[in-house]
């Protein structure tokens, strides 16, 4: 059940991002196999950086098949531009010659299936399911990690309270009780981008958040003018 925090914070994040709430993800993709991809690349990258770099590898590689059979060098070549892309380029090209071998090369569709893949973790196996096959789930990055934790969001379940730290699992489990699960994967979305915008981690802008209000972070500074 939705608690009534989680409600305000929903409604005014869907106000402050309209254009964004009818969107999910800023990764470019046609379906839910260069989501996979793009998702695993984007792990400590931009996704700007992903964008600019992904189509190369795409318009070469269209399918779990051709890319299963990819020579590396090739791959890392393509993907260069990206953080960490040797290590990468091994984990996108494993991960389709399992998707071939183990799941006549589709995308699964559990979270169980999704992280035995090499590259993909609960973060990135929840954008798949959300975005790619519209199944409920929470992704919780960085951002979601810091946003959610200032606004007071995270900490709520048994394991959360007794632990020094919260980790990326204990948090989705915070946020999944805290929010409705219609509304799992816009919300989501809607944390990272105010965490990439407004709720940064060195320099945050709280005189332009909306959420200022809601924010339990006690180093927030006094905001002057709150839209």
């Amino acid at each position: 059940m939705q608690s009534i925090k989680a409600k305000k914070i929903s409604e005014i994040l869907k106000r402050t991002y309209p254009l964004e709430s009818t969107n999910r993800t800023e990764l470019a993709h046609s379906n839910p196999f260069e989501l996979l991809i793009a998702t695993i690349l984007s792990a400590q990258c931009t996704d700007k950086r992903v964008n600019l770099t992904t189509p190369r590898l795409f318009k070469k590689y269209k399918d779990a098949e051709a890319l299963s059979s990819a020579d590396p060098s090739e791959v890392e070549r393509l993907i260069s531009s990206i953080n960490f892309f040797r290590n990468k380029a091994q984990s996108i090209i494993k991960a389709s010659l399992i998707l071939c071998r183990d799941y006549s090369s589709e995308v699964p569709r559990t979270m169980e299936e999704l992280i035995t893949l090499p590259g993909v973790g609960r973060k990135t196996a929840n954008v798949v399911l959300g975005v790619g096959f519209k199944i409920p789930g929470f992704a919780v990055d960085t951002h979601v990690l810091r946003v959610s934790s200032r606004l007071g969001l995270a900490g709520n379940c048994k394991e959360s309270k007794t632990a020094k730290v919260n980790t990326p699992e204990r948090v989705e489990k915070d946020l999944c009780q805290n929010f409705n699960k219609k509304d799992w994967i816009i919300i989501s979305y809607l944390l990272i981008l105010h965490g990439r915008r407004v709720c940064k981690a060195r320099l945050p802008d709280c005189n332009r958040c909306t959420l200022f209000k809601e924010c339990e972070w006690t180093s927030k500074t006094k905001a002057s003018t709150i839209a």
